[in-house]
């Protein structure tokens, strides 16, 4: 933390600036914040694209692209998503009570056991091919929920961060799943077991390096308070999940899963670059203006054409999928950061209702097949029912203003944390009405949030991950909108006192 001289030295800069600024004609002021360096902007934690390597885990030992795992009468895959749903609803209905996640060591050592031991008895039914049923259980229970809490884990470490950065690091991380898959796709067997075993564990030690990285008023809160479910954002992922289930047995018929997919790949690099080129000018509507039409070309136009490879419309299936998935990340981050939610109790929830939609587009896909409604096939149907499902998801998607909006969220009076989580939410609200108000930008907005709850220059520069002098232009550039000169004239317009925060 800052000495009083520093915090003392920062203010005096910031409010100093616009009337500085004066003095400049408004090109040059233009261009002067256009100069700032943008670089460190660039700069990504390695600690945070760690996500990606349970994605990976999850193909390798249960998606079963990966690995010719033994077959079972019972599905293993199914027992593992409804130990996941499971596990995740338990932690939904206990969360004020077990949350948060990341200051309790005996969570992380748990969740790396419980995969650890899946992974191994998961492999040890390609050697041992007379007990693959009662292995291939016990692995599936207990990879469902490691897994559920390993999710948790990072759930509130991107619950911690701006949109901005949630986008950067979780396409980030898409990529990198990605990249670790066709690397492991060239081990020989016992190498696969054992770096397969590791990424479980890797994955929480990157979970943990990433909260220490966190400011300390920044991590996730010990209070509780309680709050509306978010049900738009809830039926948006459904809608998708839905849609996405339906297709999901014919999409990784092949070398390619879920995670390792080329247009997974394909998709998670294009928003990682935008976002890393854009920044916060980046707009996240193209996202889903992009996965649409890829769905559309995906079970109608590519299947037209005969001649065209079945694999074209996986690839435009799992791209425009990876799409929605990052506009979920940043919907749910979003509303756990601005409103201060328990990522606990929302991504918990979140996770729980997206397996169960899949297993039933999983399910409807199955009866489908074979069977004609009024002379058409079943999977004409199908497809009809996935373009249903994600059109409605996307109308539900274009009724909110943006992806900062409470999509149904909202406090209820009660709780520990009750009081303080309604001024949060009152400030949140206010800075956005405010920045709607004077047209400020996303990244501008944040860095009005953040001044709002008496940041300093130097605080906001590292919470942002963005050079000093950013942070100063983007000052002048609020303060020069809103027409003020100080921080308590925008403390005034924001309607701060001194014991708000």
């Amino acid at each position: 933390m800052e000495s009083n001289l520093e915090q003392q030295e920062n203010m005096r800069e910031v409010d100093d600036a616009p009337k500085t600024s004066e003095r400049v004609s408004e090109p040059e002021r233009v261009a002067e914040f256009e100069r700032a360096p943008k670089a460190p902007e660039a700069l990504i934690p390695l600690a945070f694209l760690g996500l990606g390597l349970y994605r990976a885990w999850i193909e390798i030992v249960f998606v079963g692209s990966f690995v010719p795992f033994p077959v079972s009468d019972i599905s293993l895959r199914d027992v593992f998503d409804w130990s996941m749903v499971a596990v995740s609803l338990l932690c939904v209905v206990l969360a004020r009570r077990i949350g948060p996640f990341f200051n309790k060591r005996s969570v992380f050592i748990g969740a790396g056991i419980a995969t650890t031991t899946a992974t191994v008895l998961m492999f040890l039914t390609c050697v041992m091919p007379q007990a693959p049923a009662a292995l291939g259980m016990v692995a599936s229970v207990l990879g469902g929920a490691g897994i559920a809490f390993i999710i948790l884990i990072w759930s509130e470490l991107y619950g911690c961060l701006n949109p901005v950065r949630v986008a950067l690091y979780y396409s980030g991380s898409i990529v990198a799943g990605a990249v670790v898959l066709y690397i492991y796709k060239g081990f020989m067997f016992p190498w696969l077991f054992v770096m397969s075993a590791l990424l479980p564990a890797c994955s929480l030690l990157c979970a943990c390096r990433g909260f220490s990285e966190l400011p300390v008023d920044e991590r996730p809160s010990i209070t509780w308070a309680r709050f509306k479910v978010p049900w738009k954002a809830m039926v948006f992922m459904a809608a998708y999940a839905l849609g996405y289930g339906l297709m999901e047995t014919h999409m990784y018929g092949g070398v390619f899963g879920p995670h390792s997919a080329p247009g997974t790949l394909l998709m998670g690099v294009l928003v990682f670059v935008a976002v890393l080129i854009r920044g916060d000018r980046f707009n996240f509507g193209i996202i889903y203006r992009v996965a649409l039409p890829l769905i559309v070309v995906a079970l109608f136009v590519v299947p037209a054409f005969g001649h065209v490879p079945g694999d074209v419309a996986g690839w435009c299936m799992s791209a425009a999928y990876t799409g929605q998935s990052i506009l979920i990340m940043l919907v749910m981050s979003s509303i756990c950061y601005r409103l201060g939610v328990s990522a606990i109790w929302l991504f918990g929830l979140e996770r729980a209702i997206r397996q169960i939609a899949m297993w039933l587009g999983r399910m409807l896909a199955a009866w489908a097949e074979g069977v004609d409604v009024l002379g058409a096939s079943g999977e004409t149907i199908v497809s009809l029912l996935a373009v249903a499902a994600v059109f409605a998801a996307a109308l539900l998607l274009f009724s909110e203003r943006d992806l900062t909006s409470r999509w149904g969220a909202d406090f209820i009076e009660g709780g520990v944390g009750a009081a303080a989580a309604l001024r949060k939410q009152e400030l949140s609200d206010r800075c956005a009405e405010i920045a709607r108000t004077y047209k400020l930008s996303s990244r501008e907005e944040e860095v009005l949030l953040l001044l709002a709850k008496r940041k300093t220059v130097g605080i906001i520069q590292r919470e942002l991950f963005i050079a000093n002098g950013t942070a100063k232009a983007h000052v002048r550039h609020i303060y020069r909108k809103l027409g003020i000169h100080t921080r308590q004239e925008l403390f005034d317009l924001l309607g701060v006192t001194e014991g708000h925060f």
